[in-house]
């Protein structure tokens, strides 16, 4: 089997360029399709997302490291939270973490 350059990417998410969102919060925004988005988020401790995220289409997120508090919930590596478009949310973390945010796209999305 062979495959076409363009149907696959691969790439070492460290050396994606990280741009602060606020203090204390990097995202590294991953490779796009017209069906998802990616973002490598690594929050130092004690940072809170700064305003109610809201979500247009289903979004996800899978906890590499460290803890988030979600929704009252403690979340630790290997968690995994899928959020239904309309939902809201405001991460916080206590001690640091990074977290692999999905949004999956809606056709024209």
């Amino acid at each position: 089997m062979t495959r076409e350059p363009s149907d696959v990417q691969i790439l070492n998410v460290d050396e994606v360029e990280p741009v602060e969102v606020v203090p204390g919060i990097v995202r590294r925004r991953l490779p796009a399709t017209p069906w998802a988005r990616g973002w490598m988020y690594d929050f130092a401790p004690g940072a809170e997302w700064p305003e109610n995220d809201v979500h247009e289409s289903e979004e996800r997120y899978y906890v590499v490291s460290g803890e988030f508090i979600d929704r009252g919930e403690r979340l630790g590596p290997g968690s995994y939270v899928v959020f239904a478009p309309g939902s809201r949310h405001r991460p916080r973390t206590e001690t640091g973490a990074r977290m692999l945010g999905i949004t999956i796209l809606t056709p024209g999305g």
